[in-house]
């Protein structure tokens, strides 16, 4: 991801850091959307926008960590670094769990804070990656017929040809036919290869329903 394509926000209700925020990101050749609320943030925000979010963590209001709360529960994970006038081990706790990328106290120190930027923009890129990945995993498991995902979910399990057709009722080659076409519906290179894919989007899908970000 480049610095023409991600945006950087910043959320923080001193009007003097969102300036001087700005002014050293854009100075970088970062693209920046700013906001003095968490609520004026969320009104306006568009996941789809690749970036990264600077998230003040004490504002009136809802607070930095609702904020990443909130995001959460909706499953937008966005990666945040965190920004806090006093140390708060606690929150910084809390924050880190939640999937933060890091968390920085003010003043910031100009060099920290952009190299942070560079590696929220890169986890944010690998994410979106991995999303997309997904959702077309997803699309070819859609794609297999019913007996398809029985023949999958039986090697999946480990079963041999034999066991899965007298599982199913039906004779061995037949098993092989629905192997084969489901080993190419999903874009695997081998029986291996297809076990590995479909673990890999069960273990997604565990993810999300625990609510924690994928990374």
């Amino acid at each position: 991801m480049n610095r023409l394509t991600a945006t950087i926000f910043v959320v923080d209700d001193d009007p003097h850091v969102v300036k001087a925020m700005a002014r050293l990101l854009r100075s970088e050749g970062w693209n920046t959307r700013c906001y003095s609320s968490a609520s004026e943030f969320l009104s306006d925000h568009d996941d789809a926008v690749p970036g990264c979010l600077i998230l003040d963590l004490l504002m009136p209001g809802m607070t930095g960590l609702d904020l990443q709360r909130e995001l959460t529960s909706r499953g937008r994970c966005r990666p945040i670094i965190f920004l806090s006038g006093r140390g708060d081990v606690p929150s910084s706790v809390a924050a880190m769990k939640f999937g933060a990328v890091d968390f920085l106290t003010k003043p910031v120190d100009g060099r920290i804070l952009l190299e942070t930027v560079e590696r929220a923009v890169e986890r944010d890129a690998g994410q979106r990656a991995a999303a997309d990945r997904m959702r077309t995993l997803g699309e070819r498991l859609s794609s297999l017929t019913i007996r398809e995902r029985q023949v999958v979910d039986g090697v999946v399990a480990g079963l041999l040809n034999k066991q899965i057709a007298g599982k199913l009722g039906i004779v061995e080659k037949t098993v092989k036919v629905h192997r084969a076409r489901a080993i190419a519906k999903l874009g695997a290179r081998s029986t291996a290869d297809l076990v590995r894919i479909v673990e890999g989007a069960a273990g997604n899908d565990m993810h999300r329903e625990s609510g924690m970000p994928v990374v």
